[in-house]
């Protein structure tokens, strides 16, 4: 299994919407890690805030700096986005914004733990919602230790000159980090250019581009029924295949073993 990081550069190109519509969709079992220092925005909006008591990686940061007790506490921090089945599970964001200031310093050790999950038995593939990288406490150790980490982007070249800076220091990052260069990959929201012209400005490969779904993504925004017949969710449980594609070929070019699935653990 694996790690996926979206991240995007800023404003609103649908970073969130798209991996919840991704966690409902993909075929595996995942974690819907929201790992954005400015807070989350699932439980309050596609959940409505209707979950008693308060739950998240807030919560988890609180904890681990005081008693350190990560591994005991994550499984009862998740909520169950298909439940009873335990296959779709979301860590909630911050939602104070005092509980930022303990989660910062905890990126190295959620990126290892989330490492650990993906490589565990059973394992679960984890999906991070890095939001805005230009914040105050980015995660940078979330994306280098992501498998695959997508840039998520409106397909409009005027708009883009933000993204191109920040996918420079990406790069500059990684190579620093010594994290693979394949790593990095163009993810498209709607738009009025192709993939090709987009690709060739950012010079960065575009794995998918999901199309413009308003309807679906005001649902995912803020509640409602989610129909899988849907542009944006058909595209979104398209987009699992490339993405898999890029892990296939890494890990035969690295001679690691695909991972054993097993039975979901108790939650």
């Amino acid at each position: 299994m694996a790690i996926v990081a979206l991240v995007s550069a800023k404003g609103s190109p649908g970073v969130t919407t798209t991996a919840l519509a991704c966690t409902l969709s993909w075929h595996h079992r995942l974690v819907l890690a929201e790992c954005d220092p400015s807070g989350g925005s699932v439980l309050a909006g596609y959940l409505g805030g209707a979950l008693p008591g308060p739950r998240g990686i807030g919560e988890l940061a609180v904890g681990e700096l005081r008693d350190g007790n990560l591994e005991e506490a994550f499984w009862s921090q998740l909520v169950d986005l298909d439940a009873p089945r335990r296959e779709r599970l979301l860590l909630p964001g911050v939602v104070d914004p005092a509980q930022a200031g303990s989660v910062v310093p905890l990126w190295q050790r959620f990126a290892d733990f989330f490492t650990g999950l993906a490589n565990g038995r059973p394992a679960y593939d984890v999906l991070v919602d890095c939001g805005r990288l230009q914040v105050v406490g980015p995660p940078w150790p979330l994306l280098r230790a992501a498998d695959i980490v997508l840039v998520v982007a409106t397909a409009r070249l005027p708009h883009l000159s933000s993204t191109q800076a920040m996918i420079r220091a990406i790069e500059r990052d990684f190579a620093e980090h010594r994290v693979p260069a394949d790593t990095l990959r163009l993810l498209l929201i709607g738009g009025e250019h192709s993939r090709g012209e987009v690709a060739k400005a950012l010079r960065l490969p575009v794995i998918a581009q999901l199309p413009d779904d308003p309807r679906t993504a005001e649902v995912l925004s803020h509640g409602g029924t989610v129909r899988g017949n849907r542009p944006l969710m058909r595209a979104a449980s398209a987009l699992e295949v490339p993405v898999r594609a890029v892990l296939d070929r890494r890990r035969a070019r690295l001679g690691r073993p695909v991972a054993i699935e097993g039975v979901p653990g108790a939650i």
